[in-house]
């Protein structure tokens, strides 16, 4: 071999070996210690075997800052392709200097380009302070270094590839450890946010700038920790006790979804019989309206192999939304929660359901929404909350959906809640449904007698109650309004549900509609 061949292959090995070790065995170590893996340690857990194509690898090893904190590049999970982004708290903390950023930037860019999913893992602090994080080094510039200069692609403008990527890509976010500034806005942009127990943290500013400017002492966990977003802000999609139980769970997500906005999600073999009855349901739904119980039981068991993805389980309980299988085919599943509230719609509740139906309508999932609400969560409190404004998202989710979309009312949908969870005709369901036990109207049954009738001269208790049962066994007999109301396209049998929407979504699949031609609408932010 030629000396001089021979000198610059040990020499690409030796930085490739100085590039996978990041910032060096004693960081790895002390990240170790907090209960963290590596960059490439959490590409490893997320990536198939093997898989991991690397770009731009060598960047930063010659000065002492491998990758400069990010490691980038492609993979597959479960054979099918994506592009990620890892970043390396044990380089320059992570934090996002020039480099850094151009190859963050151009990751999501290639994402777009290749139309696969893009799969970001947080763990940066943000800008990076003086030096290369604005600028390059002192001294003679080389090409690259002044090209890099002056690129528009960095990590402050990292946001606008992330919104042309929206709706034509799945974008996928990990915040693993405490992230601030971009780290925190750039997955905002993202369809879903995951985090770990204790160790995430996402904030726009810390405690202790909090503290200068407002005089408020807090803890970081109790300012932006993994719970708070999960329970309150709503941020976090879902979150878990541990950095591999998170990326695990990545990897099913993607099992549900398609590569893009063009593609149909894949069709998995579950092995779960499409002509199952479900006769449990008898059994976990209580048949008097009034009575509580937790509609994820439901959902179990109505769908393949009792394989519920859920999306945001802590935030908005009186709203379910998440991910099922019908016959091995991906559906977008939206179900009022009896056992929160009483499954009515709230301002929260509206902003998980909007953001969920246009989610599932960008990328072809079909929607079956089970219907159980008492209507709107009266009150100022929601009222001065917005809940004009944050209900009409939901409507405008509704309206703009295209995908095949079917409602089943399970046991009662009162006033607006029959607009709200797509009940009344004209919001775009293809298919409403209704069990033989449910009962639709404006109020309750004993709420709507009492209006008409409780008034009236002589009127006791017991002629209320025939009154009552009279109600319940015409008007509000959903048997009886099929008869007559073209709306109402069947009553399905409780036990029936789930063979009854295969069949029904075999018949939608190749529904074709599309909104009028416009640059966009103006959804009711």
């Amino acid at each position: 071999m030629d000396p001089f061949l021979e000198r610059r292959l040990k020499e690409l090995e030796a930085a490739r070996k100085k590039s996978k070790l990041g910032g060096g065995q004693e960081k790895i170590d002390k990240q170790h210690a907090q209960g963290k893996l590596t960059a490439r340690e959490r590409l490893d857990i997320l990536l198939d075997p093997d898989s991991f194509y690397e770009t731009n690898a060598l960047i930063g090893h010659h000065s002492g800052t491998p990758g400069d904190g990010i490691v980038t590049g492609s993979g597959t999970i479960d054979g099918r392709q994506v592009f990620v982004y890892s970043q390396d708290r044990t380089v320059l903390g992570g934090s996002i200097g020039l480099e850094h950023g151009i190859k963050m930037y151009e990751t999501i860019e290639r994402a777009l380009e290749m139309r696969v999913p893009l799969i970001g893992l947080n763990d940066s602090p943000g800008a990076r302070a003086g030096g290369r994080g604005g600028a390059p080094d002192s001294g003679p510039l080389s090409i690259r270094t002044f090209s890099s200069f002056l690129s528009q692609k960095h990590g402050g403008s990292v946001f606008y590839p992330n919104t042309h990527a929206s709706g034509i890509i799945p974008q996928i976010s990990a915040v693993l450890g405490t992230c601030a500034g971009i780290s925190v806005y750039s997955p905002a942009l993202t369809d879903f946010i995951f985090m770990v127990d204790q160790t995430s943290h996402m904030m726009i500013t810390g405690p202790a700038m909090v503290k200068v400017s407002l005089g408020e002492e807090i803890t970081k966990e109790e300012l932006g920790g993994a719970k708070v977003h999960a329970q309150k802000s709503g941020v976090c999609d879902n979150r878990y006790q541990t950095e591999e139980e998170c990326l695990k769970e990545i990897r099913r997500l993607m099992g549900f979804l398609p590569l893009n906005c063009d593609e149909r999600p894949p069709v998995v073999q579950t092995g779960d019989d499409p002509n199952r009855t479900c006769e449990e349901l008898h059994d976990i739904v209580p048949f008097k309206p009034s009575r509580a119980f937790d509609v994820r039981k439901l959902i179990e068991v109505i769908v393949d192999n009792r394989d519920f993805f859920e999306i945001k389980p802590e935030f908005a309980g009186e709203i379910v939304t998440g991910f099922g299988r019908l016959n091995g085919k991906t559906v977008g599943i939206v179900a009022n929660n009896p056992s929160v509230r009483a499954g009515s719609l709230t301002v929260d509740s509206s902003d998980k359901q909007a953001r969920f139906i246009r989610f599932c309508d960008c990328f072809n999932i079909p929607i079956v929404i089970f219907v159980d609400t008492p209507a709107y969560m009266p009150g100022s409190g929601q009222e001065h909350a917005g809940i004009i404004r944050h209900g009409a998202k939901v409507l405008y989710a509704l309206c703009e959906a295209t995908v095949p979309r079917i409602t089943l009312v399970l046991r009662k949908a009162y006033g607006g809640g029959n607009l709200g969870m797509s009940v009344l005709p004209g919001l775009g369901a293809d298919l409403v449904l209704y069990w033989p036990t449910m009962e639709i109207g404006v109020l309750g049954i004993e709420q709507t007698v009492m209006l008409f009738h409780g008034m009236q001269e002589g009127m006791t208790k017991e002629k209320l109650a025939e009154k009552v049962e009279e109600y319940r066994n015409t008007t509000a007999n959903p048997i009886v309004d099929a008869s007559f109301n073209v709306n109402v396209h069947d009553v399905v049998a409780p036990a029936e549900t789930r063979t009854y929407l295969i069949r029904s979504f075999e018949i939608l699949e190749g529904k074709k509609k599309r909104i009028p031609e416009k640059r966009h609408g103006n959804i009711p932010l």
